[in-house]
Order: structure tokens, then sequence, then C-alpha cells
């Protein structure tokens, strides 16, 4: 069984496998950030951060740490050569101007039908919407990088009882468990992760769960 680290290593691998080359991505705060570390050795993917930076490396070593350098959760990051800094504005410019090809946001729940929760004010559970609501209806690609359960209670529901970030937003989710599909049908499972049986996946999932015919095991 894996530990928290682990988990968090392991969605974040899966996930830099479906960035493409040529491709600007936008990393949410908190699991998402990881992705930068694990991008396929020769495949040209660059990162924006909606703090004002496009071309985020991967995480700095001790000695490379620059306290001007950090990314929208003010976490030390690295920038790569050519990358370059702005404004706010342009950041977000570039973000609802439709030119990023995907985002990879951690969630609270999401819906069968593509909604998404990812933030919570009155318990603080996460500071607050931030750019999440234009990152959601901006990218071209939603990609949701989170834990299946939050302690034992599914986070992938029928509906969501938390209040919404964006309506019909997700298209894929990676979890610990597998990866999934959200389609008009609903959620599908196109990867299982071979520690876990089809029947905890489904156990675990507070919705229908599809099981894709062509289902492969998670890399």
């Amino acid at each position: 069984m894996m530990d928290k680290q682990q988990m968090q290593e392991f969605i974040a691998k899966r996930v830099a496998q479906e960035l493409q080359d040529g491709t600007l991505v936008n990393l949410g705060i908190g699991l998402p950030t990881l992705v930068a570390n694990f991008v396929p050795e020769g495949r040209d993917v660059t990162f924006q951060s909606e703090n004002g930076f496009i071309g985020v490396g991967p995480a700095p070593t001790e000695d490379q740490v620059d306290p001007c350098i950090a990314n929208a959760g003010a976490m030390p990051v690295t920038i790569l050569p050519g990358g370059s800094f702005f404004d706010s504005a342009m950041s977000f410019g570039i973000i609802r101007g439709g030119h990023v090809d995907v985002t990879v946001l951690g969630a609270l729940q999401v819906a069968e039908n593509g909604d998404i929760a990812n933030y919570m004010i009155p318990g603080k559970m996460v500071p607050g919407m931030g750019g999440a609501m234009d990152l959601l209806s901006g990218a071209k690609k939603v990609i949701v990088a989170m834990e299946h359960t939050a302690k034992g209670n599914p986070k992938l529901l029928r509906e969501c009882t938390l209040p919404l970030t964006a309506i019909k937003a997700v298209d894929l989710i990676v979890t610990e468990m597998g990866v999934i599909e959200v389609t008009h049908e609903g959620f599908v499972l196109i990867e299982q992760n071979p520690e876990f049986t089809l029947d905890e996946i489904k156990s675990a999932t507070g919705a229908p769960l599809v099981i894709s015919a062509a289902l492969k095991q998670m890399a």
C-alpha cells in the first residue's frame, strides 16, 4: 500500500503521460505541481504559472531555491531557459484567451457530468476559488489529479454537494485507483491500478462507474 507521498507521485507521473509535445499546461496548487517533475524525457511541454510566468521547471534542489521564483501556491520552483515573467493581466489574458492547452487541477468533488468543486469558503478547506474558475472555462482540456476519497468518503459523485467552481468542465480524472473519463454516460474507468480490485474502485466511487471494454492496467 502506498503512503501519501507515493500516492501523489504515482498520480502525478500518470498525469504527466497525458501531456503532449508542444502543449502549454497550467498546474494548479498542491498535487498538480508535482507533474512538472515527471514529464517524459524528450517531450516538449511548457508550463505556465497563473501568478505570472511561462517556463516553469522541476522543483528546485536545496541549492537552487530562489525566493523570488515561486508558483501560484507560493512553493519554490525553477524557471527554464527561455522562460518569461509578466503581470497578472497578461497571465489571465493567456488563460481567458484560450491559449492554455491543458490545465491540471485538484478537486474536492467531481460529479458524473463533469461539474467540479475545488474550493469551500465556510470551512476554509482551501483558501478560495482563485484562478480555477478561469482555468476551467479557458483551458482546452481539464484533468483532475486527486486522491479517490477523502477520509474514506467518495469524491466522485452523482452531484457535487459543495459550491461549484465550474459546470461540465472536467474531461479526465486521475486518482491512485485509476484513470476515469467523464462522458455523456458518466464516469468510465479506462485504466485500473492493479493494486485495487474493480469492486474496491466501484465502492469508493459515489456514482455509477462504467468499465471500459478496452480497460488497461494503469502504468
